[in-house]
């Protein structure tokens, strides 16, 4: 028997002995090094660990009650570092600002994500370096693939579930049907165009919400990475075009399910394209230890099943709270004004008079908005109170700012105001309009089209 043939038993005498050790629920085999990978791909997976590591962290941890506020030291740094690199590294005129806000796209968060970009550049070199003889990292990959999918699925999810139970986007503000159609930023069109069907927020979020689940099912992680990448390529898209200022994090979100979907980017081609067979992928476990791999699973599935069920209940949550399920203040509507009266003249209601109130809109969370007859909408924050029959208007930007009024709405539908705003007195008879004479809140949708 020559050497050959002699190695070739070899194996197959330990193939058959792992076989039996797997059947007997034994450890299975230490995964074997594959195919060396190339150059390129060793130092783009490197550059790929530390950049998708450093930009997620502390997620999906921050998503557990109780264990994100344990990581305000890290944001802590990096505030620090950022606020740092600008002023002497970049050398801006000004120090970086650094206010939590719902924005994404701000100073701060491009100098901190372009600091994540070099700190990868520098620890792709490094490691390169130090690890020179490694010639593939297929372990350490289904790892970074473990974190990433756990990351991204829990942010779907987290998106999803704010539009199946409507509370990112909620049905438009009153004033928003007043205010003519070319005032409107980009941002407040797409979330006009977004607030107003119910339906549309749920088919959004079922994609998203599944797209998420899947993703955190290992099996299923391509599938779902197909759908979060569709997902979230719209997102990223309409961020751009309508100015929504989370850009850059739908950005990395995208980079984040095309990391996912890369090494399946030759099989789905055969599949779908080439119209040819793709042989299955046979993933090695992380853990040689049979109940470790399962223990891990369950914590996957426990993972998929408490963002689930957290997200939408905090999504409810908001919507009671600001959403479509908020309550309505008393006077809850819009106002046309019949009769105006300042300081003792009364006012027509001429398009020209750019001093005579044209609506007066009582909206969600105690907001007031007047438009005047060219159009605009100021807004106030209303603090009324009924019993004592008092109306006080104040501006968030002027907190010295006050209009004080009577108001008598004794009568249904009528309202009358006496007070004074900014030295001037003022005397109005205010009318509340059916809602319903918006086109956009009767309108509905036709399965066939009526004859116009």
């Amino acid at each position: 028997m020559n050497e050959e043939a002699v190695t070739k038993t070899q194996l197959h005498e330990e193939a058959g002995t792992q076989s039996e050790q797997i059947a007997a629920g034994q450890e299975k085999p230490t995964p074997q090094a594959g195919p060396a990978w190339s150059l390129p791909m060793r130092l783009g997976f490197r550059f790929a660990f530390v950049y998708l590591v450093l930009y997620s962290f502390p997620g999906p941890l921050e998503f557990i009650p109780g264990v994100g506020s344990l990581f305000g030291w890290y944001f802590a740094a990096w505030k620090k570092i950022v606020i740092w690199t600008g002023a002497h590294v970049l050398h801006l005129s000004r120090p970086v600002p650094y206010n939590f806000t719902g924005s994404g796209d701000t100073l701060h968060d491009y100098i901190q994500n372009l600091l994540i970009v070099v700190i990868a550049v520098v620890g792709m070199l490094v490691w390169s370096a130090l690890d020179r003889k490694r010639l593939e990292y297929r372990y350490l990959h289904r790892w970074l693939r473990f974190y990433v999918r756990l990351v991204l699925g829990a942010i779907l999810l987290s998106y999803g579930a704010a539009k199946v139970i409507k509370s990112q986007f909620p049905y438009p503000f009153l004033s928003r049907l007043i205010e003519p159609y070319g005032d409107s930023s980009p941002m407040g069109l797409l979330w006009t165009f977004m607030g107003y069907s119910r339906s549309y927020n749920i088919f959004t979020g079922l994609v998203e919400m599944v797209g998420g689940a899947l993703v955190i099912v290992p099996r299923l992680a391509t599938v779902g990475a197909l759908l979060a990448v569709g997902a979230v390529a719209n997102v990223f898209i309409l961020n751009m075009t309508y100015d929504v200022p989370v850009k850059l994090f739908s950005f990395n979100l995208l980079l984040m399910g095309g990391f996912l979907l890369l090494p399946e980017v030759r099989r789905l081609t055969n599949v779908l394209v080439l119209n040819r067979a793709a042989e299955p992928v046979v993933a090695p476990p992380l853990f040689q230890r049979r109940w470790l791999s399962v223990g891990l699973l369950a914590v996957q599935l426990l993972f998929l099943v408490y963002c689930t069920s957290a997200f939408l209940y905090r999504s409810y949550q908001g919507s009671r709270r600001y959403g479509n399920l908020a309550p309505r203040p008393p006077l809850y509507g819009i106002y046309t004004v019949d009769d105006f009266t300042l300081d003792g003249q009364l006012h027509p209601p001429l398009f020209n008079d750019d001093l005579r109130w044209r609506y007066v809109v009582f909206d969600l969370y105690t907001f007031v908005g007047i438009q005047l007859p060219e159009g605009s909408v100021q807004r106030y924050l209303g603090k009324l109170d009924l019993k004592a029959g008092t109306l006080q208007l104040s501006k968030r930007e002027d907190k010295n700012w006050k209009a004080n009024f009577t108001i008598d709405a004794s009568t249904p539908g009528l309202i009358t105001l006496k007070g004074e705003m900014d030295g001037k007195k003022i005397q109005a008879r205010l009318r509340k309009l059916d809602l319903n004479a918006f086109l956009l809140n009767s309108n509905g949708t036709h399965w066939i089209q009526p004859d116009r």
